[in-house]
Order: C-alpha cells, then structure tokens, then sequence
C-alpha cells in the first residue's frame, strides 16, 4: 500500500489527484470545526466536557459520520449522512418504483437522472434532520438534559428566535449541500469514491484523541490491549472483505460480419460480505426507536413498561439487546443483498450474450444456481456483519459506559475504514498500472 502511494506521488497526474483530495479534506475539516451562527462555541464546549461523549442510539452513530461535528451543530454538523439516506431511499425505491428501474437500465443517462433525484432528496432530509437536532438542542434532549446551566442557543440576545433558528436551520442545509458539492469534487477530480473518503476521513478525525481518552482512564496496559485487540479485528476484517467467491462464465464462440466474437471464459465475483455497511446502518437506526418511544413516557414516574425498555432495549450491554440487535442485521443483509442483486437478470444478460456457466444450462438452471450460491456465501457474510457489529457491546460490559461511546474502533468505524481504504488503494494501483502497463511492448 505505501509502495502504491510512493508511485503515485512520482506520477505528475496522480500527484496532483491527491494534492486535489488533502485540499478539499482540509476545507471540509475547517467546516466542520465552524461554529454555526446562533451557536454559543463557549457553552457547546462545556457541555461536551461534562457530557464526555456520553451519547446513544443514532446521535453517536451520525456524530461518528460527521466527525464529532454533530454534538457542535458546526456548519458541516450533518456530515454526509443526509445524502447516505437518500442514496439507499432511491435505491430501495428502484425495485418498487418502475420509473426508476427504467432510469437504471438506461446507462449513464439514467443514472445521472437518478444522481439529481438523490440531491433534491439530500436536501430535503438535510432539512428535516437540521430542524430535528435544533429543537433537540434548544430543549436540551440533544445532550440528555444534561447541558441545560449550558444553553447552546442563547435566547435574549434581541434576535427573534424564529429568525435564528430559521438562519441556523439554512446553514446547516447549506452545509449538506457543500458537503456533498465537496465529495462529487473528488469523486470526479480527486481519489477514490468521494462520499467514502468524507466518512473515513470523519471517522479518522476521532480517532486520536478518543483513543487517548482510554489510556487517560485505563491506563497504559490497557490501552496496548486494546490496540492489539483493534489490530487483529481489522485483520480480520481486511481479510473477509477480500474474500469472494468465483463462478466461472464461459462465453461461445459468435460471427458477427467476418470477425469471431467470444470463446473467452472469465467469472462472476461474489463477494461474502455482498451488503457492505447498510445492514448496520438500518439496524442502528431501528434500535433507536425504543429511546424514541421512552420520551413520550412520563420521566418524572416511569412505570414497569419504561423501565423494562431502558434496561433490556436501550442499554447496549443488555443481553436482549445485543441479540436483537444480531438478528437484526442479519434479517437486513439478506433483504438488501436480494435487492441489489438479481440472479434472474444476471442470467438474462449472460444468456443474451452467450455466456454459461459450465455444466449448467442457461436461463432459469443458471438463475437458481446462482442464488443458491448467493444464499450460501450470504450466511457467513451476515454472521460476520452481526459479530463485528456487536464487538462495542462486549467492550462496553469490559470497559464502562463512558468509554463505550468514546470507543473508535467500533464495528461500523473498522468496516467503513477498511473498506474505504481498500478501494481507494485498489483504484490507485489501477491508474498507475494503466500509466506502466508494458504488456503491449513486449
């Protein structure tokens, strides 16, 4: 990997690609360290120093994708969250919608259409979420009524509060857009897919000084098992996101005009873990409906039924919890495989082609074959989504609550890191084999 760097900074072009890509980190770093207007920076830094990271359910997860910018309400507190959402709304909304399934068929003009439909929706979720997390700022929910000597929105400052929340509401969007203007600049001009690098690279900004906050209370024995513990884990992560599995394809020999088209064999790569991060994402999300449902119980006499939901559905050491939790993203990894993946339309493609897979006949024998290999790889793919999502849960009942939600080598940290790494090497070593390619000269 750091051979492929080294290459890529003696080749002028790429050069310049990754001097391109640490320009608009930079600038997306400053914004998410730029204080919203409206906002009290003085008094969003006491309360995070009383609160010390001690968040739950989808807060932690969407203040892990901005970078810690969420609790700041910064100008990039949304992060690329927003334009994640609406990217796997469209694209659950393509088996249901024909319109769509059309667009997608189309090509490039199809999927540009759909890319601006996924930007409209981008901004109107940035709209929502911004005016959620500024009510639950302003009524102090945000931070669990814990910051209330530490109004993060000052009122009486002889501003109309309508005007200011109105004005924090617009940047915050506006902030969403940038953020997705900035990753379409290094999707097309820079490095690697953009909307990833932005989450490494916020995930990447936690790292040090959370990571230290476990040696300041742990010390430093603990802290070298923990780093051990982290290496190991991305091993083997590193090593299940290679892994794939190869149905080989056979093409038959065609004449079109005077030319012989085919006779070529080459395969289909399965990957075991054929979901990525979603299912994590959904089940993250759908676990924090039971914290949502706690706040239209009476706080001041919680009764039998509230206090069973803290214990067993909000408290992430709960044995129930961690359970339903696994079940969950496992139910997930198999819904969202069967959606991105149509073994009946691959089918009709390689038939189409004249491509079979050798000792299966086309059509309908090649579509059940493959999804009987899909459903087969699909299990150890989801058992190792489920384990490595679950990870946090054991270190929260080893270390404590505080440092559970400070932990930055969780399961959706380590999977989007690797992944994200993984891909933007593998694309790099691409471009520079595409520039000393010396096949042709020998």
């Amino acid at each position: 990997m750091l051979s492929a760097f080294l290459s890529a900074f003696r080749t002028p072009d790429l050069r310049k690609k990754l001097l391109f890509t640490v320009g608009i980190i930079a600038v997306y770093r400053l914004g998410a360290t730029l204080p919203s207007p409206g906002v009290s920076y003085g008094n969003v830094q006491k309360c995070l120093d009383t609160i010390q990271g001690d968040t739950t359910g989808v807060v932690n997860l969407l203040n892990l994708f901005s970078g810690g910018a969420l609790l700041q309400l910064s100008v990039f507190a949304l992060g690329i969250m927003p334009y994640i959402t609406a990217s796997i709304i469209l694209q659950l909304l393509t088996v249901v919608i024909p319109r769509l399934e059309q667009l997608r068929k189309e090509g490039q003009a199809g999927q540009a259409k759909i890319t601006q439909y996924t930007r409209y929706l981008t901004l109107g979720l940035g709209v929502l979420q911004a005016s959620a997390f500024v009510a639950l700022a302003r009524s102090g929910q945000l931070f669990q009524n814990r910051c209330d000597q530490f109004p993060i929105i000052p009122k009486g400052t002889g501003i109309p509060d309508w005007l200011t929340l109105a004005i924090l509401v617009m940047t915050m969007t506006a902030g969403t857009g940038m953020v997705m203007w900035l990753g379409e600049l290094i999707t097309d001009r820079g490095v690697g897919n953009g909307m990833s690098v932005l989450i490494f690279t916020s995930i990447a900004a936690r790292l040090p000084s959370e990571g230290w906050q476990i040696k300041t209370s742990k010390g430093w024995d603990m802290f070298a098992l923990v780093i051990v513990l982290v290496l190991v884990v991305i091993t083997a992560v590193t090593f299940i996101e290679q892994a794939q599995r190869r149905i080989p394809v056979q093409y038959a020999k065609r004449m079109i005009g005077r030319r012989m088209y085919g006779g070529t064999s080459t395969y289909i790569p399965l990957k075991v873990n054929q979901a990525g991060v979603i299912p994590v994402i959904f089940g993250s999300s759908l676990l924090y409906l039971p914290q949502l449902a706690l706040q239209f119980f009476d706080q001041n006499d919680p009764g039998k039924t509230q206090a069973w939901i803290q214990n067993n559905l909000v408290n992430p050491s709960s044995p129930i919890y961690i359970t339903v939790y696994f079940l969950m993203i496992i139910f997930f990894t198999y819904f969202y495989v069967s959606i991105t993946f149509n073994p009946t339309e691959v089918a009709d493609n390689m038939k189409k082609y004249g491509g079979f897979v050798p000792g299966i006949r086309p059509g309908k024998p090649t579509a059940d074959y493959l999804d009987f290999i899909l459903s087969r790889i699909t299990l150890p793919g989801a058992l190792y989504l489920g384990v490595i999502s679950i990870l946090p849960n054991f270190f929260f009942i080893w270390l404590d609550n505080q440092q559970y939600q400070n932990f930055p080598f969780g399961g959706t940290a380590v999977l989007i890191m690797v992944g994200v790494g993984l891909e933007t090497v593998k694309q790099i070593e691409s471009q520079l084999m595409q520039r000393n390619y010396e096949g042709f000269l020998r």
